[in-house]
């Protein structure tokens, strides 16, 4: 596993972003908390690794101007003011579906509020996955989106499409569909601004 995280971590690089890697949860909100200064603002997108790991209550109880999307009671307005001010933050901090041996980030995602910032706005881009997200190829990393971590999203946001009782994807037209958007971030023009920390654990889906 050493030599796989370090070829995705030396592709990384070569692409223009910025790589590493930590042994544990504890590890992993350490160096977070060294890339992001404090008093700064942060966005964040929808991730169950960021949950599993403890980013999001480490964001929500340090000196950061957390735009946290997550908070109990939020009108669909109040969300989308949040995504927006995305675009703004200093930092912004998600997971992702997959991770290519050569160094590219796919992401599938049902309105584009998770992927459209790490594309373009925020000044920095955190990107966390656990070492099962590393795949060998483009091919891979949409088969296994599509396959394992569509229909679990699926069933964690109470969609009612065919996966979530399939338990695999058949391409669907539902109106809930969640795989709308499939973005792969192949390099930046901006070295290190994309940074991407691997976890050497199991993380999310």
């Amino acid at each position: 596993m050493d030599t796989r995280v370090d070829e995705v971590l030396k592709n990384l690089r070569r692409n223009n972003m910025a790589g590493y890697v930590v042994a544990n949860r504890k590890e992993l909100v350490e160096l977070i908390g060294e890339l992001i200064p404090k008093g700064t603002t942060v966005g964040c997108g929808d991730s169950v690794t960021l949950e599993q790991t403890g980013v999001f209550d480490f964001l929500r109880n340090e000196d950061y101007v957390f735009y946290d999307k997550h908070k109990p009671g939020l009108t669909s307005a109040e969300k989308r003011e949040i995504y927006l001010n995305n675009f703004s933050a200093d930092t912004f901090i998600t997971g992702s579906n997959a991770v290519t041996a050569d160094g590219k980030i796919f992401n599938i995602d049902g309105n584009g509020s998770r992927v459209a910032p790490m594309l373009y706005g925020p000044k920095q881009v955190i990107v966390v996955v656990g070492t099962n997200k590393m795949v060998e190829n483009v091919e891979q990393a949409v088969e296994r989106t599509r396959q394992i971590a569509a229909p679990l999203d699926a069933k964690r946001l109470m969609k009612e499409t065919p996966c979530t009782k399939l338990e695999r994807c058949i391409d669907c037209n539902h109106k809930q569909r969640i795989c709308n958007d499939f973005v792969l971030i192949t390099g930046q023009f901006i070295a290190d601004r994309i940074k991407v920390i691997v976890v050497n654990e199991t993380l999310g889906y």
